[in-house]
């Protein structure tokens, strides 16, 4: 592994981290502002990393996306995963803003991945490529904004998607709840505890073509043109 390939790893961590992290502090955030002490009291709107640290979802997941096909012999893979879910108690937020509270509390993490997405993209354009020429300093933030672009983007839309467990699901669960359509909720209830076997099933299959590649890609398109 070479010097690039090393900075490469640094800058995809940093950038995970970045966007995962916070993400979950978003949700109790926006939580807070809507009257829920949950996440403030237990700590968990502080951005230390170490706090927000889950042992299958920060760290075995990401390695095991990244490194594994190098072991295969192919490129490397990209950086997946997520934080320890920041603590909520979604009735004190329903109590005191509705399911109209509670759905800005599910899409809270999509929007700050999105939001950072936009500025990250914004940086590269502004940006010159690097050349043998340039630091390692410059190279590094190089790589680093770009991470940042794609991890934001692929979290922003994988938690879109409505699979149980995530902010997707919880939001039309919620709108369902709203007027009153309860077997959407019921359903989505009924299938929380499968929600890991599904995403596993999206990424091992041709459907992340499909629900995965084929929208980053074009948000990509979008943000870089």
């Amino acid at each position: 592994m070479d010097s690039i390939d090393i900075l490469k790893l640094i800058a995809s961590v940093l950038a995970l981290a970045v966007a995962i992290i916070g993400h979950e502090i978003m949700h109790g955030w926006v939580a807070y502002k809507l009257g829920d002490n949950t996440a403030k009291n237990a700590g968990r709107l502080s951005i230390n990393p170490l706090i927000h640290i889950d042992l299958v979802g920060t760290i075995i997941v990401p390695a095991t996306m990244y490194f594994l096909p190098i072991l295969l012999g192919s490129d490397s893979g990209f950086l997946f995963g997520w934080a320890k879910p920041v603590p909520i108690n979604m009735a004190t937020v329903i109590r005191n803003a509705g399911y109209k509270g509670a759905m800005q509390v599910d899409l809270a993490g999509i929007v700050y991945n999105f939001t950072l997405a936009v500025f990250a993209s914004m940086a590269i354009m502004s940006m010159a490529q690097p050349t043998v020429a340039d630091s390692l300093v410059y190279v590094f933030v190089y790589l680093f904004v770009i991470k940042l672009l794609l991890i934001n983007v692929v979290l922003g839309v994988f938690n879109l998607l409505p699979i149980p467990q995530f902010d997707g699901a919880h939001f039309v669960m919620h709108l369902a709840l709203k007027y009153n359509i309860n077997s959407v909720a019921e359903f989505f209830y009924k299938y929380e505890r499968y929600g890991m076997i599904i995403v596993l099933v999206v990424l091992m299959t041709p459907l992340k073509d499909y629900l995965l590649i084929l929208p980053v890609q074009t948000i990509l398109s979008l943000l870089l043109s």
